[in-house]
């Protein structure tokens, strides 16, 4: 697109053809005042306040800066004597119609303008007309459910539906946009529909604090760029709005794209699919997803983080500081119930946020144990530095978390009710707030992802090493390496040590470039093989493969282990193993009958 040269405030400027004078002036730094302008929308006009003087082909006349497009050799003044009167004129109109609006009464204290001429009208009303609700509904969110209705002194801005009371007949989304581009706070919500707005929850803060539909899922992603969640988008939705690709400088969002599946041939595989948190909602009794402030220890870590949601600070539902907090160890671990296993982690980090809650609260905190397993190194010592600065330790594990009060000391309270077993006593403790401390589990996925790359699970569900001293990464798969916590539960550096050690196995095998195989691997006699593929069913780590082509199926030697289970299995006894077969085996047995 070609440029174009014009003057603006005796300032040379320049500009693509196309572009609006009000754009142009804000690209040069040169501000118009504009009530009814939005960049996401078509311009409108309406405010009038963008007037300014045009001098074209040696004509002076005022027009708005907003839908005047720009042209060669055009003069623009923004401040000349007829564009202040005109602006301060309108601007008496306005203080008239809204006399109680911050963002008028300031534009009428820059242009001089103390009292409108005119009567004043209902020091409620906010709305000036503008038209940009109505815009963004139509032209953006494609829903159209907000306009203007009447005409004169009786015009305003309503939806359809606003004086039916109907739910069924309001197709307002609740999104908000409406009242997000409103330059007065004219609109709420509440004023245009009787729907709830639904907040996106973000993920990353356990749905404590909300993202938008376009967000960085959190700041150390990799990569490190923003993502469109296609259920929420409303582009994806109605087919309308694409606000972000219109504002994106590079161009880089293209809402044409298909996710891909993309194939890429390795050697060596480290799998680090982690853990999942145990959900505590199952253990009822704690009241967690029914009762306010009983948090888990994730949502608590995001919760202190300076860079989660309440920027470090720890508060309650209410917004209030707690006076007391109680941490409870062990929730879904060391359980018959839920799983047997130590999660290894709990106990610590529960004494890092008792820490942290001394470090920036003045509560009082009780930490709930079954026992205490400070086993890494330093981490002793942090235990009895806990003791000094206060943390009140009680063992025993909480049999119920309510907010059923039994004194007046209790009202408003989460009372939790344990048996310390240290005094063999029943007791009950209220406190402000219940950090509930989760242990580790297996992944939800880990079925699928154990089948995938035919790596044996250990009883408690995570996957299961060659060997645990020996060989404590590696699988009885070959080339398949397993680290951190989908292995099992475990802290992070015993993490880093792991995926240290898979790394240094991958690149010594990469580093050798070429492999041992086993010597005893099963052979296929295609002349026999029928193409049942019974074998390739019964192989447990997918080494056989069938060929459509000549219909027999074909053994990788390389993920081959010499198990003999498509031997026994194969029907046409097509199968053997190299160096085993029938006859090799009657060999040796008449040679050692001899």
């Amino acid at each position: 697109m070609s440029e174009v040269t014009l003057e603006i405030d005796g300032k040379e400027v320049k500009a693509e053809e196309g572009t609006t004078v009000l754009e142009a002036a804000k690209g040069a730094g040169i501000d118009i005042p504009t009530l009814c302008y939005h960049p996401a929308l078509s311009p409108f006009g309406s405010c009038r306040l963008c007037m300014v003087e045009i001098t074209s082909k040696g004509r002076k006349r005022l027009v708005t800066s907003c839908n005047y497009p720009v042209e060669e050799g055009l003069v623009v003044a923004t401040k000349s004597p007829d564009v202040i009167e005109v602006r301060k004129g309108i601007i008496e109109l306005l203080l008239a119609r809204c006399p109680n609006v911050e963002l008028i009464q300031n534009l009428a204290k820059e242009y001089g303008v103390e009292e409108p001429p005119y009567k004043p009208g209902d020091e409620d009303e906010k709305c000036i007309l503008c038209g940009l609700c109505a815009r963004m509904c139509e032209e953006r969110m494609g829903a159209s459910v907000i306009n203007f209705v009447d005409r004169g002194v009786d015009r305003r801005v309503e939806t359809p539906f606003q004086g039916t009371g109907d739910k069924d007949l309001d197709v307002c989304r609740a999104c908000g946009a409406c009242a997000f581009v409103c330059p007065t706070g004219a609109i709420t919500l509440e004023d245009i529909t009787g729907k709830t707005p639904e907040p996106i929850l973000s993920e990353f803060d356990e749905g404590l604090a909300t993202r938008a539909p376009v967000y960085v899922p959190f700041a150390q992603a990799v990569p490190n760029v923003p993502v469109i969640d296609k259920e929420q988008c409303v582009h994806f939705t109605t087919g309308k709005c694409k606000t972000c690709e219109e504002f994106c400088a590079p161009r880089a969002i293209d809402f044409e794209q298909e996710d891909e599946v993309i194939e890429v041939e390795v050697g060596n595989i480290i799998v680090a699919t982690g853990f999942d948190l145990f959900d505590p909602s199952v253990i009822q009794q704690y009241g967690y997803g029914r009762l306010d402030n009983v948090l888990t220890s994730l949502e608590f870590e995001r919760m202190v983080n300076s860079a989660g949601p309440t920027e470090g600070h720890i508060v309650l539902k209410d917004g209030s500081e707690p006076g007391s907090i109680g941490l409870i160890h062990c929730v879904g671990s060391r359980d018959e119930q839920y799983h047997e296993y130590c999660s290894r982690v709990c106990c610590m980090y529960s004494m890092k946020f008792a820490h942290l809650i001394k470090e920036h609260t003045s509560a009082d905190v009780y930490e709930f144990y079954i026992d205490i397993r400070s086993f890494g190194k330093g981490y002793e010592e942090f235990y009895n530095r806990m003791l000094e600065e206060g943390t009140v330790f009680i063992r025993g594990k909480p049999a119920e978390v309510t907010n059923i009060a039994e004194t007046p000391e209790e009202e408003g309270k989460l009372i939790v009710q344990f048996e310390d077993t240290l005094v063999g006593r029943q007791r009950r403790l209220p406190v402000d707030m219940v950090v509930l401390s989760c242990g580790l589990e297996p992944s939800r996925d880990v079925e699928e992802v154990a089948r995938l790359f035919n790596i044996s699970r250990s009883a408690d569900g995570f996957f299961l090493e060659k060997h645990p001293k020996l060989d404590p990464v590696a699988t009885m798969t070959d080339g398949i390496f397993i680290a951190g916590c989908c292995q099992g539960p475990k802290d992070i550096p015993d993490t880093v040590a792991q995926a240290s050690a898979a790394a240094a196995e991958a690149l010594s095998m990469i580093s050798r470039g070429t492999v041992e195989i086993e010597a005893a691997t099963a052979v296929i006699d295609e002349s026999l093989c029928t193409g049942c593929q019974l074998c390739k069913i019964l192989c447990p780590y997918s080494a056989i493969s069938f060929d459509e082509e000549k219909r027999v199926c074909r053994v990788n030697e390389a993920l081959c282990k010499g198990c003999g289970v498509c031997v026994g299995g194969c029907p046409s006894d097509a199968i053997n193993l190299s160096h085993y077969t029938n006859e090799q085996i009657l060999a040796q047995m008449e040679g050692a009958l001899s």
